[in-house]
């Protein structure tokens, strides 16, 4: 989805293998290991989440990274457990957010929507949410017009 609104994204793993393994066993090919990029700023960060959430909690790097961006009012992106990871770097204090309802416990606060903005902060539930989730973060990074072209060209209304 935000490929297809123009935005370029660079997708990085957390080890030095550029391949990393999700729910299911789907397997992605990551553009760079994350120590290669740890200390560049970007627009927006984006959090997945899944099984592999939880290593994204335990990595220094990756709260270092949640937080500078945060601070710095970038976006940024968590989706299905991942808002557990922005808990975990101390910027979901004071904000409303949604989640899967599989981290109910960690964050109990989750609202029903399928997407939360929330000043840089946007959030969203899980797979069944993902294309709203894109276009919601289309429209932040680009504009309205370019979610709403991108919803029609892959027909979702």
């Amino acid at each position: 989805i935000m490929r297809r609104g123009g935005v370029e994204v660079t997708v990085a793993s957390l080890g030095g293998d550029l391949k990393a393994k999700g729910r299911s066993n789907v397997s992605i090919d990551a553009d760079v290991a994350l120590d290669s990029v740890k200390d560049k700023d970007f627009d927006a960060i984006f959090l997945p989440g899944g099984p592999g959430t939880k290593l994204l909690r335990e990595d220094a790097r990756v709260l270092d990274i949640v937080k500078k961006h945060a601070g710095a009012g970038k976006v940024v992106g968590a989706i299905c457990a991942a808002p557990t990871v922005l808990k975990e770097a101390g910027v979901l204090d004071g904000k409303r957010y949604t989640a899967h309802h599989s981290v109910k416990e960690a964050l109990p606060d989750i609202l029903p929507d399928m997407v939360v903005r929330e000043e840089n902060i946007i959030t969203s539930r899980g797979a069944g949410t993902a294309i709203h989730f894109g276009l919601a973060l289309v429209e932040q990074l680009v504009d309205h017009d370019k979610s709403d072209e991108v919803a029609k060209a892959i027909s979702f209304e």
